[in-house]
């Protein structure tokens, strides 16, 4: 799990996303669907925190504080549905509206500029999914790609919004689920892990230029939204 957590952070620390997405089948063969998403809930608030820390400076506050106005009220129900809802299916879909995402603006076919609206709506859908199934990360991160910050700022700025939904979502699920300290010191071990894949993360991203950075996110994108698609 230490392994897993360091390499899926690095690639989230070059990307701004996909940690979640690579630790939650680890985590869920080894400790179980119920406290798979809480424990990665837990990781993911630790490495968010490194990214921010490391790139504090250049963070957009506004975007970010538009995305928290409807990512921490939407986590809240997403949590407390997380149960309920079939999640598979709610994977495939996700997964299908990426690849969607990513064709229409490799081909142009979409030209998206974020409004103020945009981001108070897109933080909303990513924080209630995020809540339901442990991750929505590919979501934002396209929202975010979409303002065309450079590399470091993009990864700081979509991580604060990531603390805000993690620290929302522990608080849910401990009350619910009752999290536990096995759960809550398996969450930090692997959350050390991430912190040191994110400082290698964050050191690939200063040496790659803007526009090639743009295609690497852009086909991380495809594949985690193929994966999805087809595996749920």
């Amino acid at each position: 799990m230490f392994v897993g957590g360091f390499l899926a952070a690095t690639i989230s620390g070059a990307a701004g996303f996909g940690g979640a997405l690579l630790l939650l089948p680890l985590l869920t063969k080894t400790i179980g669907t119920t406290m798979a998403i809480p424990v990665l809930t837990i990781a993911q608030l630790i490495g968010n925190l490194s990214r921010a820390f490391f790139g504090f400076k250049q963070i957009k506050w506004k975007p970010v504080l538009l995305f928290m106005l409807g990512a921490v009220p939407m986590s809240v129900l997403g949590a407390y549905s997380f149960v309920e809802v079939p999640k598979e299916i709610i994977s495939q879909l996700i997964g299908l509206a990426i690849i969607l995402f990513v064709v229409l603006k490799y081909f142009k076919i979409l030209k998206f500029n974020p409004t103020d609206s945009t981001m108070v709506l897109g933080g909303g859908l990513v924080g209630f999914i995020s809540g339901l199934v442990g991750s929505a990360g590919p979501i934002g991160a396209a929202l975010f790609l979409s303002l065309n910050l450079p590399p470091v700022s993009y990864i700081a700025s979509e991580a604060m919004t990531a603390i805000a939904m993690h620290i929302t979502k522990i608080i849910v699920y401990q009350k619910y689920l009752g999290i536990g300290l096995p759960a809550l010191s398996t969450g930090l071990f692997i959350g050390i892990s991430m912190v040191l894949g994110t400082w290698a993360g964050m050191r690939i991203i200063g040496s790659i230029p803007k526009d090639k950075f743009n295609k690497f996110v852009g086909t991380l994108l495809c594949i985690i939204g193929l994966q999805m698609l087809l595996f749920g």
